[in-house]
C-alpha cells in the first residue's frame, strides 16, 4: 500500500498532489513539460505491471477524486503554469480510470495527453506567456498561434470533433459497458469545471481585445522561434479524431 501510494505521489494524483502544481509553477516552460509528461511514463509503467495485484475499485475512486481536484482547484488560477499543473491532474484521474477497466487503452489515453499537453507548453514558451494577462494581447504579434492556442485548450477539454474528445469517448464507452453509470455520470459531471477555465483561457485569449491605452507590454516580436515540432503536435492535437477506429 506504501508503493502504490509513493507511485500515485510520483504522478500528482489526489490527495497526493499538493507538490505537485508548485513544482510546475517553480520550474521553467521546459522542465514544467517534462515532468507533465516525461516523468508519468514510468510510475504507469510500473503500475500497468502491477495491474492484477490492485485493487480496481480504489483506482477509479482515485481517477474520480482527481479529476474532480483538478477541475476544482483550477477554477481560480491566473498562472498558466498551475492552469496546466490542475489539468494535468484532472488528465491523470481520467488515465487512471482507463487503467482499472481497460489497461490497452491507458496507452491511447496517455499518448494523447501527451500530445495535447506538449502543444500548449510549446505555443506558451514560444510566446514568453507567463499569465492570462499575457493571453489577452497574444493577438497583438500572433494572430496565428492565438487561433491555434483556442483550438488547442478546446483540445484538452474534450470537445468534439476535436482529438481530446477520443479518450473521454473510449473511456465513457468502457465504463458505460461495464455498468458503472453513477460513475461515468460523476467523471463526466467532475471535466465540466476543468472545461470552465479552459474556456476563460479561450476568451482571454480571442474574444478580448486589448484597449488602445493598454498598461499591457506589447510583444512586439517573437522571443523564440516556433519549433518544428509545434506544427506537427497542434495537428495531431486537433485532427486526430478520424484517426479513431484505427486505434
Amino acid at each position: 500500500t506504501i508503493l502504490y501510494q509513493a507511485v500515485m505521489m510520483k504522478l500528482g494524483l489526489a490527495p497526493t498532489h499538493a507538490w505537485y502544481p508548485e513544482v510546475v509553477q517553480g520550474s521553467t516552460m521546459t522542465i514544467a513539460l517534462l515532468i507533465s509528461t516525461w516523468q508519468k511514463l514510468a510510475p504507469l509503467s510500473f503500475l500497468y505491471m502491477l495491474m492484477n495485484m490492485m485493487n480496481p475499485k480504489m483506482l477509479l475512486l482515485i481517477g474520480l477524486l482527481s479529476a474532480l481536484v483538478g477541475g476544482w482547484a483550477g477554477l481560480n488560477q491566473t498562472q498558466t503554469r498551475k492552469i496546466l499543473a490542475f489539468s494535468s491532474i484532472s488528465h491523470m484521474g481520467w488515465l487512471i480510470t482507463a487503467l482499472s477497466i481497460n489497461p490497452s487503452l491507458t496507452t491511447i489515453t496517455l499518448l494523447i495527453y501527451i500530445i495535447m499537453t506538449t502543444t500548449v507548453f510549446l505555443m506558451l514558451n514560444t510566446t514568453t506567456t507567463k499569465t492570462l494577462l499575457d493571453l489577452s494581447t497574444l493577438a497583438t504579434f500572433t494572430p496565428t498561434m492565438q487561433i491555434m492556442m483556442l483550438f488547442t485548450m478546446m483540445s484538452l477539454g474534450g470537445l468534439p470533433p476535436l482529438t481530446g474528445f477520443v479518450p473521454k469517448w473510449l473511456i465513457m464507452k468502457e465504463l458505460i459497458m461495464t455498468n458503472t453509470l453513477p460513475l461515468s455520470t460523476a467523471l463526466l459531471l467532475s471535466s465540466l469545471p476543468s472545461l470552465f477555465f479552459y474556456v476563460r483561457v479561450t476568451y482571454l485569449t480571442t474574444l478580448t481585445t486589448a484597449p488602445p491605452t493598454t498598461n499591457t507590454e506589447y510583444k512586439w516580436r517573437l522571443k523564440m522561434l516556433p519549433t518544428t515540432l509545434m506544427p506537427m503536435t497542434t495537428m495531431l492535437a486537433l485532427l486526430s479524431l478520424p484517426l479513431t477506429p484505427m486505434l
